[in-house]
């Protein structure tokens, strides 16, 4: 594989059953997805998802 996300492997969810919004940071308090990308994770293509994985750790407060 060249690092580009493989098409036909599904993207797993980060969803880990903590489902809150914070409503300042407006994301999930347990995979700090956006309301929006938790409703759209089903019809995401798997470069899609990728995108929002690889965003995922940015958006977790700092310790």
């Amino acid at each position: 594989m060249t690092g580009s996300a493989d098409t036909a492997t599904p993207v797993e969810s980060p969803c880990n059953r903590i489902c809150r919004i914070d409503p300042a940071t407006r994301l999930c308090v347990g995979c700090h997805r956006s309301i929006d990308e938790i409703a759209a994770w089903g019809r995401m293509t798997p470069a899609e998802r990728c995108t929002v994985m690889a965003e995922l750790p940015a958006r977790r407060p700092s310790p």
